[in-house]
């Protein structure tokens, strides 16, 4: 039948089915990653640039309007496929966006596309579950995806890397990253496409892994070359795994969040964790390489260029794994490339990225009483003593087994831990969101190296657990600003060119603060646990901003000195906020 003899009304129907059809996002290749700036529309890597920057040029949004800010739409995650209270883990990722289609991973690393470029109609097109075993709660963690031409590469907590079609949602291949039984291997961070290379860090040193990181081709899931964080006997830094216990077979070091990239020198840079088992460093002594340090690799080769370690001989669970920002400034009137990093113990780091020299220290977190600051010659705490095999620094002791429980702050959780950190492009200050309060941590061998997590003891919140987000400056070093909230952050801080700080914190607030004085200007309470960072993007000319809420073990442990928030419920949705 010719287009002329079509009635009007079916031509009419004809015309809205094929406008209604979906279109399909670009394919996401290394040329865009290495632009992010060309698109600020888009979030297409977990901490949208390889610097780890994650600023948003985006200004819809800003001081002047953001108290006008609504729910623009929805999206439950999940179904019944969760466990109980605690349902698919709790989410720690960020929702990435490509041409108004945006793709999240829940704990057990099932991922879902949702179409959002209209708002009311947005809804999930596809989801890929890979299977994981959902009873292993205690473990669940994602912190994201990566994008890289058609697909979609995602991983999961029994130690897999996946490609799944972008379009369709068809799993096409799956790498097992190790052998979880026999290494305790895990993974939490989401890949970093470099090129056609794509760097895979591996977790589970909580659960007595020798963790290493990973690169394979991007393309065909070939395996290009692994690098170990906790050297083998003979290996540079081996002499540094003392004692008799053979503790480097299952020294920790695990990566927990996604690296930076430079592209000058061909270095991917990413932070590691603590050395188990962490209460106990009878079991382990010596400074334990690489643990708790930043490395700067070659990421066509794997090999370790330079390290910095920050609290050698860890007892307190002090790991680095956090957010590694690559940043251009003058440091003393000279031009430097610096890598700024809130660490875990308390302290705000700035190194030099092309060698991993320390330049300066500044403490960041209200309470610390671990050490009585940082060496500004070394960057090591003031009570490191390269010649002694056991640290005690300011409150331990030379065996921590006979000294018992000990209250260290910051807590073991921070300070900043891996949630995401934020340097703004427009007042050129580090942001971090994190913890204030202490722990209790005791010494207990007998769980040195025995049942699901190699601990070497225990801890509890010595206090009621509080928030914080901290301004520092990375030029100088000193802290500019802090503002102090009611419960613990536990997500993580983007900045945006419209003026703001974006936060939440674990009772399922949502914060906008002002990015130069820290004061909320809005805010929005979803009445669930929250541990996942918001993001920015916009459709169609219209900015929104997203969040992931529902929370794990650890969420609600932070409020278990609350009383009010006792019966507080979990959920897991996308929220999703516009003017």
């Amino acid at each position: 039948m010719g287009l002329k003899t079509v009635p009007r009304a079916v031509l009419l129907s004809m015309l809205l089915a094929t406008t209604a059809l979906p279109t399909l996002a670009a394919d996401v290749t290394p040329q865009r990653l290495m632009n992010p700036d060309k698109e600020p529309q888009n979030w297409l890597m977990v901490n949208k640039d390889y610097s780890s920057h994650r600023y948003s040029e985006l200004d819809q949004i800003n001081k002047d309007n953001v108290k006008n800010l609504h729910v623009a739409f929805t999206v439950a995650l999940g179904g019944v496929n969760g466990i109980g209270f605690m349902s698919l883990g709790g989410h720690q990722s960020t929702p990435l966006v490509n041409d108004g289609f945006m793709y999240v991973v829940d704990g057990f690393g099932a991922v879902y596309r949702i179409d959002v470029r209209d708002p009311m109609n947005a809804r999930i097109t596809w989801i890929m579950d890979p299977g994981s075993n959902k009873a292993d709660m205690f473990t669940a963690s994602n912190r994201g995806v990566a994008l890289y031409k058609n697909f979609v590469i995602s991983v999961t907590n029994d130690c897999k890397v996946n490609w799944t079609k972008a379009d369709t949602g068809e799993l096409v291949k799956s790498v097992q990253f190790d052998d979880m039984v026999k290494s305790h291997c895990a993974l939490t961070a989401a890949p970093l496409v470099i090129g056609d290379k794509l760097i895979v860090g591996g977790s589970g040193g909580d659960r007595g892994a020798r963790a290493h990181i990973d690169a394979f081709n991007a393309d065909t899931g070939d395996h290009l070359w692994r690098t170990y964080t906790v050297p083998a006997p003979g290996e540079p830094g081996s002499e540094t795994w003392k004692g008799n216990t053979h503790a480097w077979e299952h020294g920790g070091g695990s990566f927990w969040q996604t690296g930076s990239y430079d592209p000058e020198t061909k270095l991917t840079i990413w932070g590691t964790g603590q050395p188990v088992p962490m209460f106990d460093p009878e079991y382990r002594p010596g400074d334990n390489l690489y643990t708790n340090s930043s490395l700067g690799l070659d990421v066509n080769t794997g090999k370790i260029k330079w390290y910095f370690q920050y609290t050698p001989g860890d007892f307190l669970d002090y790991d680095e794994i956090g957010i590694q920002q690559l940043i251009d400034t003058k440091v003393n009137g000279e031009e430097r490339k610096i890598l700024a990093h809130f660490g875990r113990n308390g302290f705000f780091y700035t190194l030099d990225r092309t060698n991993g020299q320390f330049i300066s220290s500044q403490q960041y977190a209200e309470k610390v009483n671990w050490t009585d600051g940082i060496d500004p010659k070394t960057g090591k705490p003031v009570e490191y003593d390269p010649n002694k095999d056991l640290q005690t620094y300011k409150i331990g002791a030379a065996s921590r087994r006979e000294q018992g429980k000990i209250e260290g702050c910051p807590n073991i959780q921070g300070g900043v831990n891996f949630f995401p950190t934020s340097y703004s492009e427009r007042t050129h200050m580090s942001y971090g969101g994190g913890l204030e309060g202490c722990s209790s941590v005791t010494v207990n061998p007998s769980n040195d190296a025995s049942g699901a997590f190699w601990l070497g003891g225990a801890y509890s919140n010595a206090e009621v657990v509080k928030g914080a987000v901290t301004v520092m400056d990375p030029a100088s070093g000193r802290k500019v600003a802090q503002e102090n909230l009611p419960h613990a952050i536990y997500s993580g801080v983007t900045t945006t060119a419209g003026g703001l700080a974006l936060t939440t914190t674990i009772d399922g607030k949502i914060y906008a603060l002002d990015d130069t004085t820290l004061k909320p200007l809005w805010g929005f309470n979803v009445g669930s646990f929250s541990s996942a960072p918001p993001m920015t993007y916009s459709v169609n000319g219209k900015q929104y901003i997203a969040v992931l809420v529902g929370g794990n073990i650890v969420a609600r442990d932070m409020l278990n000195k609350s009383p009010q928030l006792k019966d507080m419920q979990n959920t897991s949705m996308l929220y999703v906020f516009s003017l």
